[in-house]
């Protein structure tokens, strides 16, 4: 491993940009979408001023990428891809700028090696990319006008310092249009400037609520939308963190370990043990104080409500407070590679890393496209045990997720349902919708059959269906076909399955239904939000 210095880690750090911009070109455009990446893809086509369950940017950054690339899988998943590479530099400018260059080459290097970073946040279709950058891009700002070193503070003009204010409201603006993560990068600064006595003059002066005026401004279709909509997106991500009765250690104890997993416990332990360090040392570094204050409140805010709330597997919520650390942890690892004593074992955990990642990503990658584990590697690593509606056993390849339905694409042209403007596509899950709508590209109107459609239920207006018939799909849940999808039609007939084939292997098989004559119920269904807007309602609320 080369030496980095002060004067070679910015070039260091830009060949690790491109080199990785390159790598992830690569398994973005040959790996399929994802569930909830499948699920997102139909507002990219609809743009609104705001959606459902997500602030409307990666939207309509999705939307712009497939105008320009094609409705490709690298088509929607470029904007991730290019946002992920500013992100990593922006590491670096503020890891710099913090403490010091050769510390920000080293985070821009763990933080790449990272599970969750290296290719969930960076690649996929998801509104993290564009958190993860506006929210670096407006901590850098911040450490300016807020001169957050420990080398004393900058003189600017008062002209100057309103500048930067007011770019610290458009950047914070468009992260709030991101992910609603941002109010915790709002709170964190507040906490950071009232605990600085040094700082606490920014209380007083107009430039931070200049600041704050302006991101509401950018934030308006978020609010408007939400207004229109009676607040459904708030209320949605709110009650995720509302009771579920008692107390679950379980759920907490699986939110520590999955979170653990998803950074790769060799960076987990020493990123909390840098949110210590940085505890420990906030009363006397800034940049300590800084880091601390701007990490914790994610961490420990979607740490907590785990207690009672299930968050299921959503490990990467915690994602930007531990972006914060990796700026302390580049400067330990830079210190303890001038270290004789230290620099040995920080380079083979380095080298062991990168291995390992570089290694495990491929493998995945390939084995996603391909599914060459299945013949050739112990089934039981890609297979997961699963029960059948019929209550037995068998084993399903979690991957298998993470490729292209194009079966279903195929039968629909086949039984001539794609030219048929009288047909039109359902689903009994929304995470399932999102993967039969990008099989079909978004050329079929497509509705969920259940009491959880998300955000499927105001990009389609069911009541321009009426009269149709459709083509249900349906995984392994045939009581939600009886339930949710047959008082809507006329008759429900099952016909043969869609087989999901990857190289040549059968993997996973769809139930298909064609239903005739699509109505409203003659009995009300009042759980479903397609019966609400059948009878003229907004699909939540009143």
């Amino acid at each position: 491993m080369k030496k980095i210095t002060e004067g070679t880690a910015a070039l260091y750090t830009a060949l690790l940009i491109v080199v990785t911009f390159i790598i992830r070109l690569f398994v973005a455009a040959y790996t399929g979408l994802g569930i909830g990446e499948a699920y997102y893809f139909r507002g990219a086509l609809h743009l609104d001023l705001s959606y459902f369950d997500q602030p409307p940017l990666f939207f309509w950054l999705g939307g712009l990428s497939i105008k320009v690339f094609g409705l490709t899988n690298l088509g929607i998943r470029f904007p991730s891809v290019l946002l992920f590479a500013g992100t990593s530099w922006l590491l670096y400018l503020v890891t710099k700028k913090l403490f010091n260059a050769k510390a920000g080459f080293w985070a821009v290097l763990v933080m790449n090696l990272s599970a969750v970073f290296t290719v969930p946040i960076a690649c996929w279709f998801q509104p993290d990319a564009p958190l993860m950058f506006f929210w670096l891009l407006s901590t850098y700002i911040i450490v300016d006008v807020l001169s957050i070193t420990d080398e004393g503070r900058t003189k600017r003009s008062a002209g100057q310092v309103y500048l930067l204010w007011i770019l610290v409201g458009i950047c914070m603006g468009l992260a709030t249009l991101s992910k609603y993560h941002v109010i915790f990068l709002f709170a964190g600064v507040f906490i950071f400037v009232s605990a600085n006595k040094n700082q606490r003059h920014w209380l007083r002066h107009p430039g931070p609520y200049i600041a704050m005026l302006i991101t509401l401004i950018i934030a308006f279709p978020v609010l408007y939308w939400n207004y229109k909509n009676n607040w459904v997106s708030f209320v949605f991500q709110g009650s995720r963190a509302g009771s579920s009765g008692g107390l679950h250690p379980i759920w907490f104890l699986r939110s520590i370990g999955g979170q653990c997993l998803w950074l790769l416990p060799w960076f987990w332990f020493p990123l909390v043990n840098q949110l210590i360090v940085s505890f420990k040392k906030r009363t006397l570094s800034q940049s300590y104080s800084f880091l601390f204050w701007t990490a914790i409140l994610p961490l420990v805010f979607f740490t907590t409500v785990t207690l009672w709330s299930d968050l299921q597997y959503h490990f990467h919520w915690q994602a930007p407070g531990y972006m914060m650390l990796f700026m302390p942890l580049g400067y330990a690892i830079d210190k303890n590679i001038s270290d004789p004593q230290k620099a040995r074992g920080t380079k083979r955990w380095l080298v062991f890393s990168a291995l390992f990642t570089f290694i495990t990503i491929g493998v995945l990658t390939v084995h996603e496209v391909t599914g060459f584990w299945q013949s050739y590697g112990p089934r039981w690593v890609v297979n997961l045990a699963a029960k059948s509606p019929q209550g037995k056993m068998h084993e399903i390849d979690p991957t298998i997720q993470g490729i292209d339905y194009d079966d279903i694409l195929t039968r629909f042209k086949k039984e001539g349902w794609m030219s048929n403007n009288k047909v039109f596509a359902g689903t009994t899950r929304w995470w399932l919708n999102g993967k039969v709508d990008w099989a079909l590209k978004g050329d079929k109107d497509i509705v969920c059959f259940n009491d959880d459609p998300r955000n499927i239920a105001f990009l389609i207006d069911p009541n321009k269906l009426l009269g149709e018939d459709a083509v249900v799909i349906d995984q392994a849940s045939p009581g939600s076909v009886d339930g949710d999808v047959r008082p809507f039609f006329d008759s429900v007939k099952q016909l043969p399955d869609i087989a999901i084939i990857r190289n040549g292997r059968d993997e996973l098989h769809l139930h298909v239904y064609y239903c005739t004559h699509f109505h409203v119920p003659t009995k009300p269904l009042e759980n479903l939000p397609l019966y609400h807007q059948l009878t003229g309602r907004p699909p939540f609320g009143k």
